[in-house]
């Protein structure tokens, strides 16, 4: 059975996986971008939910590190869903995928 860690880097994966998609295969793909954006953006308001709950176990300045990204995440959302382009896309997978990899203690 899965950690809670490790569920959380799979949702993260995932979600890098289905932006990754949709930019690496643009043209076929663009009409995926608004669902991708927006299982990304669901999965961020839970993650910045409970990193700033009180009771989050996390150090403080951890909990207001994903906090920030998180606001960053969803201003590149905006921006991403104002003006579709592939290239954007890669902030988005890129912090996805290394918080990922910090969940399950991969450098």
């Amino acid at each position: 059975m899965a950690t809670p860690r490790e569920t959380e880097a799979d949702k993260l994966l995932f979600a890098a996986q289905q932006l990754a998609s949709v930019r690496d295969e643009w043209e076929s793909k663009k009409f995926d971008l608004a669902p991708a954006l927006l299982n990304n953006r669901k999965l961020w308001t839970v993650l910045m939910a409970s990193v700033t709950r009180p009771e989050n176990p996390l150090p403080a300045q951890l909990r207001q590190n994903v906090a920030n990204i998180g606001i960053f995440v969803m201003k590149q959302t905006v921006e991403v869903m104002d003006d579709p382009k592939p290239e954007k896309l890669g902030s988005l997978i890129t912090i996805n995928r290394e918080l990922a990899a910090g969940l399950l203690g991969r450098a």
